[in-house]
């Protein structure tokens, strides 16, 4: 076995960390309004009460927040082995 490290150091970009911090920020919200909902559901809140106010926001950031949290996930990880893949073919 060789104590050589076989992986380059690849810098981590600005770029990666605001796609890391979005994509947590973003599912961590989501996973607070999807608990939000289901609370209110089981304090008794109608269907028409969920029509009114801030709740159709709250509804709206689990449906568009969790696809757009893994699309950023999915972005990074893209990123993250192509320039590795670079990386290691320079050395």
């Amino acid at each position: 076995m060789s104590t050589k490290n076989s992986d380059p150091e690849v810098p981590v970009r600005r770029l990666d960390r605001i796609l890391a911090f979005g994509a947590l920020g973003i599912a961590a919200a989501s996973v607070v309004c999807f608990f939000a909902i289901i609370i209110g559901t089981w304090l008794g809140m109608g269907q028409a009460s969920f029509g009114e106010g801030v709740w159709p926001v709250i509804a709206a950031i689990p449906y568009w927040g969790l696809p757009v949290a893994f699309l950023m996930i999915i972005a990074l990880l893209t990123m993250s082995f192509i320039r590795k893949g670079r990386a290691s073919s320079r050395s």
